[in-house]
């Protein structure tokens, strides 16, 4: 595929990923409810095909903007910039993506990945790609009684001198959150974006159905959620 037809071939790609984020916001809407919270990383593992262990440093040698240190760390870390992820490549052909902002990048990521490992001279082929974790972050807006939401929800975990924020186990769908007396929250553990919105749209209800949601507690204990 010449550069032009894979510039082509990237736009389009683009455009898709833009018109099924507008068809998401669409759906929450007509579902009355807009939910407030963005996926922040993807988390996939890839296995592909190999004749032989890969040679980590014939890759390294090719492609100088690659990090391979083997006695601080086994793996070789490639970083890819559009779509913008990073990516572990083991010598067992085993590989673990992340900072995706859409599950959809990924197939993308691991072809672009590919293709510079050939690149090297080394064959791989037949990718399987598996998304392992989403990890969100949210906003309910409303500030939360953290301490009576530990008495009344089930799995639910709050040490405030271990940490600022409670560990709600939501069992289905199957996600943890962390929830801050803010009401911002982190959400992990889902595989695909619908159970993260299915398990932000359950706790957004939970709280207020429970009464945990208050208009106003003081000073919160935690102020923002930062992801570097």
């Amino acid at each position: 595929m010449t550069e032009k037809k894979e510039k082509i071939v990237e736009k389009e790609e683009e455009i898709k990923d833009e018109e099924e984020e507008i068809k998401d916001e669409k759906d929450e809407i007509e579902d009355g409810e807009e939910l407030d919270y963005k996926i922040e990383n993807v988390v996939a593992t890839v296995v592909v095909e190999i004749t032989e262990k890969i040679d980590l440093n014939i890759i390294a040698r090719k492609h100088a903007d690659v990090e391979y240190n083997p006695e601080r760390f086994p793996g070789l870390v490639m970083r890819i910039l559009k779509p913008k992820a990073t990516i572990l490549i083991f010598s067992t052909g085993k590989m673990v993506v992340t900072g995706m902002r859409k599950a959809s990048e990924a197939g993308r990521v691991v072809e672009k990945v590919l293709k510079r490992i050939r690149k090297a001279g080394i064959k791989v082929s037949n990718p399987e790609i598996t998304i392992q974790n989403i990890v969100a972050s949210g906003d309910l807006h409303t500030n939360i009684d953290l301490n009576m939401a530990a008495i009344v929800m089930e799995y639910a975990m709050y040490e405030p001198e271990v940490f600022p924020g409670l560990i709600y186990r939501m069992q289905d769908p199957k996600t943890v959150f962390l929830i801050f007396s803010t009401g911002r929250i982190v959400c992990t553990g889902a595989k695909k974006k619908e159970i993260v919105r299915e398990a932000v749209k359950k706790l957004n209800k939970e709280v207020r159905k429970l009464g945990v949601a208050k208009k106003d507690l003081g000073n919160p204990d935690y102020q923002d959620i930062t992801f570097v």
